[in-house]
């Protein structure tokens, strides 16, 4: 009787706890990663025995091989399966446990759980089966959480006509709306030429009476943050302060890695500590954005001491060495990034392209380019196809080495290949063509500057002065004046500083 009561308490906090916890942000949530962080390191659970099961395998028998080993299956094991699976991108596996949870019934089926089967549902089959099958769940848990998570479901699928018509029956049924259907919503509408409705969408938020959150401020500030508009970006921040929503550790790690990729290096630090402050626990993304931070720092006592965190989590994953990789050697520890590069070699075996443009991105800074080269060729000896990213790594070595002719056909080679938006964007690549065209730009190359150049203004990373900076110095390094620099510096939402009207000043020498 005792254990009975026991079971029922502890079923109604679990199930509290699991509904008020319920995934859907779209950089994850600390307590989500934290949770799963935990369970994973027990080393045989339902969730394991579900994972390893071979494709053609049914999940019954995962199920049946825990009972049989005396295990009730209870709602929190479904629900850290489910995050599992939806982690590591198995949602056809996430529908299954989902369907023999529903048709097997181990305990009494919960909203969470339709949610869940809705969700995937909708996944695999399409948003009419999706509808079809929550026309059929029984009318006691057609409630807000299944709403929403159908609102978002339709979200995720980029359907956002319907989602609007489910949002107003919500209203009508006086059902609360999510602040994450909000965040998808905002999402959505990211792009430049939807942004200009964000501001439609928060006053929609606040008609709603939906309290604003952490989450919803974190993705206006990472949406400027990806247009290096500083200016805006703190705009956003102080706007949560004003709201009295506390920032967390992600807010900060997004002002930090803006500031640093800005080269405001006072800022950052300032920044960093608040990160330090606000870390809940050892949760692994934030880890690795404080290695990026003291690698833009040059502080190698903190990355080592961060480093070895990472060390003593119960897996270290491949992004944390190749993060590691590169912050050793920003900072000119190539030793120490070797050793972590055959660290990652012996414990994780070269399987990605990503992970030997690690260690080249880190030989082509310091010139090194015979290094470089050699691991080239190991990258297509293992069956690793280089990308434009190698490409533009190998040709920054060509030219730390003197070696422009062999630099401007790596480049050219580079160029050929597809390129994503997500890759032309990233910092890494902005960061390594800015060095590419820092030093056409001391040799005078105005045309090879010129060319790349463009790329920046469709990353918006000219917003910095010292992009354009650099342009000048080409133009005065060629003894070439052009009138209409300062202009197109100011238009191109950079802001002139004692540099710039410097190399000005010596342009103008040049006039004819």
């Amino acid at each position: 009787m005792i254990s009975k009561s026991m079971r029922s308490v502890t079923g109604f906090f679990a199930r509290q706890w699991l509904v008020q916890s319920i995934r859907r942000t779209p950089c994850g949530t600390v307590t989500l990663k934290l949770f799963c962080a935990q369970a994973t390191q027990n080393q045989d659970s339902l969730s394991r025995r579900i994972e390893r099961l071979p494709k053609e395998e049914s999940v019954g028998s995962a199920f049946r091989s825990w009972m049989r080993d005396g295990f009730p299956v209870h709602g929190g094991d479904v629900f850290h399966s489910i995050n599992r699976l939806r982690k590591l991108n198995k949602n056809k596996r996430a529908l299954q446990v989902m369907e023999w949870v529903i048709r097997e019934r181990p305990y009494r089926p919960r909203e969470l759980d339709y949610s869940y089967l809705v969700e995937f549902t909708i996944k695999l089959h399409g948003i009419s089966h999706g509808e079809k099958l929550f026309s059929r769940i029984p009318v006691e848990f057609q409630n807000e959480l299944l709403y929403n998570n159908l609102v978002i479901a339709c979200l995720d699928k980029g359907v956002i006509r319907l989602s609007l018509e489910y949002m107003k029956r919500m209203r009508e049924l006086r059902f609360p709306i999510s602040h994450l259907v909000f965040n998808r919503l905002i999402i959505l509408h990211s792009s430049p030429g939807r942004k200009k409705l964000i501001p439609k969408l928060l006053t929609q938020m606040k008609a709603d009476k939906v309290p604003p959150h952490v989450s919803t401020y974190n993705i206006l500030m990472k949406i400027e943050a990806s247009e290096h508009n500083l200016e805006n970006l703190l705009k956003v921040f102080c706007r949560m302060k004003e709201a009295q929503v506390e920032p967390n550790e992600i807010s900060y790690c997004i002002l930090a890695i803006a500031h640093a990729v800005a080269r405001l290096y006072t800022a950052t630090e300032a920044y960093v500590e608040a990160v330090e402050k606000s870390i809940t626990g050892n949760n692994w993304s934030t880890l690795d954005v404080l290695l990026m931070l003291y690698g833009y720092l040059g502080n190698q006592k903190e990355l080592e001491r961060i480093w070895n965190i990472i060390q003593e989590l119960p897996s270290v994953r491949s992004k944390s060495y190749m993060l590691a990789i590169e912050a050793f050697g920003r900072i000119g520890q190539l030793n120490r990034a070797e050793e972590i590069w055959l660290e990652m070699k012996s414990s994780k075996g070269l399987k990605s392209v990503e992970q030997f443009n690690s260690m080249i991105s880190v030989y082509c800074k310091h010139g090194f380019v015979d290094k470089a080269a050699r691991l080239y060729k190991d990258m297509k000896a293992n069956g690793c196809k280089p990308n434009a990213i190698t490409y533009r790594q190998l040709a920054l070595g060509c030219l730390r080495s003197g070696m422009a002719e062999q630099a401007l056909k790596t480049l050219d080679l580079g160029l050929r290949l597809t390129i994503s938006k997500r890759v032309r964007n990233s910092t890494p690549w902005l960061e390594t063509t800015l060095s590419i065209v820092e030093i056409f730009a001391e040799k005078g190359d105005v045309e090879n500057v010129e060319r790349l150049f463009e790329e920046f203004h469709k990353a918006k990373y000219c917003r910095y002065t010292f992009v354009y900076n650099t342009l000048i110095k080409a133009y005065v390094k060629a003894k070439i004046y052009d009138p209409n620099l300062l202009k197109r510096m100011i238009l191109g939402g950079a802001r002139p500083d004692a540099e710039t009207y410097s190399l000005l000043k010596i342009a103008e020498q040049f006039r004819t």
